[in-house]
């Protein structure tokens, strides 16, 4: 493998190669990838990736939003004290405010993901 960060990893031999079944790709899948895209050993791939994680958790922890060109924005956005219901007892409640993270993506990630509309370099 070249490590050639120009190369489209191959996700389906990853997946292959991790013993994916039909399930969300997770953590452990994305190290998997990077260790065979990137020719690093598994300890390495996994120290970047967690380190990864841990900036955007203090980003959105901080309340600003995180930006990936092509990928997509992870914001934090407000929701405000709104009345709700238990669903228990069904009695009416006023929820508290609180701070909500939400992902928007990009729309090269969207056309990728439809498969129409995909421009070079996409």
């Amino acid at each position: 493998m070249s490590g050639g960060l120009d190369r489209k990893p191959n996700l389906l031999l990853c997946l292959s190669f991790c013993g994916a079944r039909a399930m969300s790709f997770t953590k452990s899948h994305i190290i998997c990838s990077i260790t065979q895209e990137a020719a690093l050993p598994k300890s390495k791939s996994c120290q970047a990736v967690g380190h990864f994680i841990d900036i955007i958790k203090g980003v959105l922890a901080s309340g600003e939003d995180v930006l990936i060109s092509g990928f997509g924005k992870v914001c934090v956005r407000e929701k405000s004290e709104h009345r709700g219901r238990n669903l228990a007892k069904g009695d009416a409640m006023m929820l508290p405010a609180k701070r909500v993270v939400t992902f928007k993506c990009s729309g090269k990630l969207r056309r990728r993901c439809n498969g129409t509309g995909c421009k070079a370099g996409d």
